[in-house]
């Protein structure tokens, strides 16, 4: 599972967690994240500005 971050704020969405509180449980992957969802920690980023950060082992 793969994990991306917000660069301007630092938020990161790890598909092995997901983000309950945005609705979107453990193992949604970033492909199932709406292309309008937009950062929930600063919501100045959106969906297409957070970059990739790798594979969790």
């Amino acid at each position: 599972m793969a994990r991306y971050g917000c660069p301007g704020c630092g938020y990161v969405y790890d598909e092995a967690v997901g983000a309950p509180r945005e609705g979107f449980p453990a193992g949604t992957s970033w492909q199932q994240i709406p292309d309008e969802w937009c950062c929930p920690d600063c919501a100045v980023r959106e969906k297409f500005d957070f970059q990739p950060m790798g594979v969790n082992s």
